[in-house]
């Protein structure tokens, strides 16, 4: 006969095991069918990014899901309306969706004043235009000097990579035209953007997208500009995403460009990709990968750099990130005119990820 304290500690006993063993199924990695190849406007083939070239083009490699690139309309007001409608009807005759669209950089060159609240409102009503299409993102890039490149190096097979190596004079480089950008500066025009226009994203479900400055790391100063994402990039994500902390104030993660600011990419990216992922922050990612790391760098093929994107895509696979994971600054051959061969290679290489980590669940 079972004594009431012995059966008091079975039925303990197996609650705890029952309690163990939910924990260790909610914990199991399971697959990930979100997540997807994207294309943008990186490559386009054709007459334009939505022509029927550029758009059997995508489909051919596997990529159903684009993101556009617009200017503003010669006539004022933000991105045209009857554009950003042509484009979605071209993308829905194909099956493809408009998934996102680039905004330019201009509102960070801007001082306070009815310039910058004229900007801000125009961003405002292009949110409202993203959402009448049904685009849920929009991406962005802040800069207010030039993306730093200054070499080109051999690479396989007659190509070359882009790449960057700090200058020992760098201190004598002309500042940029945006003039002096204290770091006080960048980070109050970044508040004012993000204060202005998340509650408006929450409103119309268009979730933003920001591109870290390309590369980070820079010293402050570098033609007068001290960039938001130095000297330290993951301490300058944090902060970014928690001046306004809600799922629309995210990033298109662009791990080359990550990288290019870690001193160990290979292993300091990870937790980068971890906590973003794991908080919902990740919108998008750009799949380019680097030799090297921060103030000297290449941008090579995905499968030669430091970054190991088998393990990326794990963890991108168990936090169930469901954006466009899209290919990114390939290096470049004379006979590969707009780089379509290049990411065509980078289109099968993702597609080739997803599948191998959802195999191992």
């Amino acid at each position: 006969m079972i004594q009431r304290r012995e059966f008091g500690s079975l039925v303990a006993g197996a609650a705890a095991g029952e309690a163990a063993s939910a924990q260790q199924t909610a914990s199991r990695p399971r697959k990930n069918t979100l997540m997807h190849v994207g294309g943008d406007y990186h490559s386009v083939a054709g007459a334009g990014i939505t022509s029927r070239q550029n758009l059997e083009y995508n489909l051919r490699h596997g990529v159903k899901h684009l993101t556009v690139q617009l200017g503003k309309s010669p006539r004022g007001g933000g991105w045209d309306a009857d554009e950003l409608k042509r484009m979605k009807d071209d993308c829905d005759k194909y099956g493809v969706i408009l998934e996102a669209i680039r905004m330019d950089s201009d509102y960070i060159k801007l001082t306070k004043g009815p310039e910058r609240d004229r900007e801000i409102d125009m961003i405002i009503g292009n949110i409202r235009k993203a959402a009448q299409v049904g685009a849920k993102i929009i991406t962005y890039h802040w800069t207010v000097i030039p993306i730093r490149r200054n070499a080109r190096t051999a690479a396989r097979g007659g190509a070359t990579y882009a790449a960057f190596h700090l200058e020992d004079n760098w201190r004598d480089l002309p500042v940029g035209e945006s003039g002096r950008v204290p770091k006080e500066d960048y980070w109050e025009r970044i508040t004012y953007f993000l204060e202005k226009t998340i509650p408006v994203a929450r409103q119309h479900d268009v979730r933003m997208a920001c591109h870290p400055y390309d590369p980070p790391g820079l010293p402050f100063g570098y033609q007068g500009a001290d960039n938001w994402d130095s000297p330290a990039i993951f301490a300058a994500i944090k902060r970014y995403e928690s001046i306004v902390d809600s799922p629309y104030n995210g990033f298109q993660l662009c791990l080359g460009t990550t990288g290019e600011g870690l001193k160990n990419p290979g292993t300091e990216i990870l937790p980068i990709v971890q906590y973003l992922g794991g908080r919902g922050k990740i919108h998008q990612i750009h799949m380019r990968n680097i030799r090297g790391g921060l103030h000297h760098f290449e941008e090579v093929f995905p499968d030669e750099g430091e970054m190991d994107f088998f393990k990326i895509m794990r963890i991108l696979r168990d936090v169930q990130f469901p954006g466009a994971l899209c290919p990114d600054h390939m290096p470049r051959h004379p006979d590969d005119a707009g780089s379509l061969q290049a990411f065509a290679f980078g289109y099968g290489y993702i597609k080739a990820l997803i599948q191998a980590v959802n195999s191992e669940v």
